[in-house]
């Protein structure tokens, strides 16, 4: 049984990452990790990604570029405000300007660095570099 899906695709996807695997098959499938694949697609640390039905449930295919070192889930999911994402970078990513975070936001699933643009808080959700 599954407690928590989204820390157990990025695992997944860590793990493929240092074996180094060219693609992964995720499964199960929810609204939140298509959100947050759509982002770090954006953010060119994976590739293309295709859902694909099947009849005991969807599943993505997902090619990997190699540009991940460390990718995890945020939990407890912190609740955040504009002003306050310092403290949780210093935390969770290496460097400044190194990396990004995933939050929750009213607007969508979006990274630290729009919603600081966009003047919007939220809830953290996991991070990547």
């Amino acid at each position: 049984m599954l407690n928590d899906p989204l820390a157990n695709v990025m695992s997944l996807i860590l793990n493929n990452e240092l074996i180094g695997k060219s693609d992964c098959l995720i499964k199960p499938v929810s609204k939140i990790i298509k959100e947050l694949l759509r982002v770090m697609k954006e953010n060119s640390y994976v590739g293309e990604f295709k859902e694909t039905e099947d009849s005991r449930g969807n599943y993505i295919t997902l090619t990997l570029t190699g540009n991940i070192n460390k990718c995890g889930v945020i939990k407890p999911r912190y609740s955040v405000k504009s002003n306050e994402f310092e403290a949780f970078e210093t935390r969770y990513l290496p460097a400044k300007d190194i990396g990004i975070l995933f939050v929750s936001t009213p607007r969508g699933i979006m990274t630290h660095y729009d919603a600081k643009s966009k003047k919007t808080g939220g809830r953290l959700l996991a991070y990547c570099y």
